[in-house]
Parts: structure tokens; sequence; C-alpha cells
């Protein structure tokens, strides 16, 4: 059986970041912002952008500093280049959801609670907590990226995530996701992020896997996208 070629985004470049959207046919019910992982790119979400399509939103994939085809390094600005990004997608549809994974969780979930009244949802998927992330940085495990390491390092050890999903009570809805076998970082630490939100709030733990795999998962894609859909109805 052969199956239609799917339609490439657009690609294009904002204030340095280079991104991809993905538009549906008519008129979007709203958006979603990809932020991908430490040493990732946006083409390896680009499966759940093409789904974000088919259901009647636009996905915005973009490249982090440092990473693909975007400018500059990674650095304390990276939760201020999201909303750069929800910016553009602000000018593409009504409402506006972050999904993010690892790193990208971290910065789906900061830059929420960094500006509420501009996120309907947030979909993390095995967010990685900021001391987890500056000490990678400082033990250099975290690589295939071009950072400036102290700089990052010494911001992160300023943020927590824990607080941040606080922020988020009563004005973002927040989906947890996590592979139970997660070798990098632990499904507790969602389960302790879950605890300190507020309502609208789900976690979902998954039995097995690791790090990466519910990032590409078609049933977790469903899952994330009906729910920050539900989140951006009026």
């Amino acid at each position: 059986m052969k199956h239609a070629t799917p339609l490439p985004p657009e690609i294009g470049t904002h204030d340095g970041l280079s991104y991809a959207l993905f538009e549906p046919t008519g008129e979007p019910t709203g958006a979603i912002v990809v932020c991908h992982g430490a040493g990732s790119a946006k083409e390896s979400h680009f499966d759940f952008c093409r789904a974000v399509r088919a259901s009647g939103m636009c996905a915005i994939a973009y490249d982090m500093r440092g990473h693909g085809r975007s400018e500059s390094v990674l650095g304390p600005n990276l939760v201020d280049d999201a909303l750069t990004i929800c910016d553009l997608a602000e000018q593409r549809a009504p409402t506006v959801g972050l999904r993010g994974s690892s790193l990208g969780g971290f910065v789906a979930i900061s830059a929420a609670a960094m500006a509420p009244e501009r996120i309907a949802a947030v979909a993390a998927i095995c967010p990685a907590p900021a001391d987890f992330l500056a000490r990678g940085l400082r033990a250099e495990t975290l690589e295939g990226f071009e950072v400036d390491r102290p700089a990052l390092a010494g911001w992160l050890e300023g943020r927590s995530l824990v607080e941040d999903v606080g922020r988020l009570a009563g004005q973002v809805a927040l989906l947890l996701l996590h592979a139970e076998g997660d070798e990098s970082v632990p499904y507790a630490i969602s389960e302790e992020l879950f605890a300190a939100a507020g309502e609208p709030k789900r976690l979902l733990l998954l039995p097995g896997g690791h790090h990466r795999s519910l990032q590409h998962d078609l049933e977790i894609h469903a899952l994330s996208i009906r729910f920050i859909a539900r989140a951006i109805e009026p």
C-alpha cells in the first residue's frame, strides 16, 4: 500500500532560531510549540508535529541555540527563546500549548511559569530538573551541542521546577509523562512535580521504557494532543 508523501513544513528563522512550521489545511484551532532535548534537533519531533497538524492545530518545532541551524550557543536565555517561538505561534493561532522532552520538558514548564497567561497547557515528557541539568553540564555528560557551560550551569542552579509547576495552578493545564525505566531522569521527579502542581494536572507513568521511549510513541502523541486541545478549547 502506498501512502502520500507528507506535506513538508515551512522552514524559517525567527530571532536567530531555526524553526519548522506545520499548518493544517483549515484555520488552526491552536498551536503547539515543541521543545527538544539536549543534543537533539527540531527534525527529531516532526512525527509529533505531523500528528498535531492532522488534529487541526499548527505545530512549531525549533532548534535551541547551539543545536541544529539556530544561531549562537545555548545559554541562560533558553527559556526566553521558547517564549520567542510562542510569539510566532501566536501569529498563527489564538491559543498556544507547549510540549517538551527532557531538557525540553524543563524549558516548556519554565516558559509557562514565566508567562502563564499566554500558555494554555504543557505536556512534559521525562522532564529534567535544573539540578540534574547543571550537574550534567559541569560533568560534561551533556554533550553534542554548543553551550556556555559555566553561564548556563550557574543560571540553572537558581531554578526550581517544583516552584515553577506551582505557578501554573489554575492557569496552565499540566500533563506529566514518564517512563518508569528512565535511566537518566528517575520517574520520581515527575511524581514530585505532580504533587507540587495545582489543578488541572495529570500524571501518567508508563512501565518499562527508557529516557526517549515516549517521545515517538503514537499513543502518547495522541494523548498529549488531546490533553492540550481540551485546554485550548474555549
